[in-house]
């Protein structure tokens, strides 16, 4: 069995014990599921090499300092997993603390887009004392919306994934809390849900900052141009989605809510600031467009 995590790490990979065998897993709590425990977090250019001598760590690589993608605590990575020692859960709701103080709302109820944003929904409700109250229900068969390739999947996704609670939201003065806004179709239609459902204002508090530049690293946002934020001012952004307020929480608290050094992370979606040479002009397809 062979690990390896690229030189960046930008990716999690996480080596644990299973009896007398060793496994490797993208997360930890994979290793919680199946009854492993954790090791040790398979180290930034490091080879892992396991055979009937036990494991052997190899470094094939030039070293270079650790970027690994920051959306694995604010999105991608399971709440009861650990990255880099810190709980996600944890570190989410941290998030939604930090955003109840520097964006607060005049509001009746705090309300998550679960699941990825129930951790900084109930962050933020500690923090600014407005009751807690799951207005959205989720299917919990259905999967995640924005990594679907195309729009149509995404627009039919998010009333497959999501309905109103009615009785939480007529009425109500509402904080809608989400981890993330990527392209904002779906976020538009979200918002027209709970406005149809009565609320009588709706203040989307978003705990991270701005998604602008594309992803050449993982992720399915290589081309700027479907990027909401890309070249959208943030009452630009409450316009298009109709909401009555918007805050996102800045880059440097989403840092902080993490625990981990910052110079530890790739910040690129964010900050535009890449940890290697990007392909401008480039897609995803260019291989097979050539």
């Amino acid at each position: 069995l062979v690990g390896v995590r690229d030189r960046h790490g930008f990716r999690p990979l996480s080596l644990g014990k299973l009896g007398d065998g060793w496994v490797l897993a993208s997360e930890t709590a994979a290793l919680d599921i199946m009854g492993a425990t954790f090791f040790r977090d398979v180290e930034p250019g490091e080879m892992v090499v396991i055979d009937d001598r036990g494991v052997r760590s190899v470094h094939p690589f030039e070293s270079t300092p650790a970027r690994m993608c920051l959306f694995e605590f604010v999105y991608f990575a399971r709440p009861d997993s650990l990255i880099n020692g810190q709980n996600v859960h944890a570190a989410r709701r941290h998030m939604g603390q930090a955003l109840a103080a520097q964006a607060p709302a005049d509001a009746d109820v705090v309300v998550p887009v679960p699941e990825s944003g129930i951790p900084a929904a109930q962050g933020y409700a500690a923090a600014s004392g407005i009751p807690y109250r799951d207005g959205l229900v989720k299917n919990r068969y259905v999967g995640r919306t924005f990594i679907e390739p195309a729009q149509t999947m995404r627009d039919m996704g998010i009333h497959m994934k999501l309905n109103p609670l009615r009785q939480e939201l007529d009425g109500k003065r509402v904080v809608l809390v989400d981890d993330s806004i990527v392209r904002g179709s779906t976020t538009r239609q979200l918002i027209r849900m709970v406005r149809d459902s009565g609320a009588a204002s709706v203040h989307l508090r978003i705990s991270s900052p701005p998604y602008r530049w594309p992803c050449f690293y993982g992720m399915d946002t290589g081309d700027r141009t479907t990027l909401l934020a890309a070249d959208r001012s943030v009452e630009e952004i409450a316009e298009y989605l109709d909401v009555d307020s918007l805050a996102y929480l800045e880059l440097d608290a989403l840092l902080d809510a993490t625990g981990a050094p910052a110079d530890g992370f790739c910040t690129a979606c964010l900050s535009g600031e890449y940890p290697t040479p990007i392909p401008i002009g480039d897609g995803k397809f260019a291989l097979e467009d050539s």
